[in-house]
């Protein structure tokens, strides 16, 4: 157990030396970049932990996107990626409110048609803190909230 532990410490910590924030203090990127690289971050950072990533980005429609669509053994894993300069301003997961919530139900139960056949899905957060020109910091909220319900 703390040897699988360590390796997946050593893994992260290699992803996140090769993944500096490009920016400076003085400049910010749009935020659209912004939130973008915190997505490739969090993917990388999921590889890292074992995760097989299927997509990143799908959309479904014209009604939404899951960031991350990945797979832990036999559950499906939806993640959404929420992102911020700092600590500051308090946790980026509050921004997954009751309607995000339902749009990511949505998308899942899309992704589940295509399957066409019965999977555990689970609902995962992905904090990733963006200081400039620092090493991000990530915080995972795992199985944030269910398939059915509020």
């Amino acid at each position: 157990m703390k040897g699988e532990l360590a390796e997946q410490v050593l893994a992260y910590l290699r992803v996140l030396h090769r993944l500096r924030v490009p920016w400076g203090p003085r400049e910010l990127p749009p935020p659209r970049r912004f939130g973008r690289y915190a997505e490739r971050v969090a993917a990388s950072w999921l590889r890292a932990q074992g995760y097989r990533i299927l997509r990143t980005n799908w959309r479904w429609g014209r009604s939404g996107e899951l960031d991350i669509v990945s797979r832990e053994g036999d559950a499906l894993v939806i993640t959404e990626v929420k992102s911020a300069l700092g600590t500051r301003g308090g946790a980026p997961a509050r921004h997954v409110n009751r309607r995000k919530r339902e749009l990511l139900r949505h998308g899942a139960n899309n992704w589940l048609r295509l399957l066409n056949r019965p999977v555990p899905v689970r609902f995962d957060i992905i904090e990733v803190y963006l200081p400039a020109g620092e090493i991000p910091e990530i915080e995972r909220l795992e199985n944030a909230f269910p398939l059915k319900g509020k």
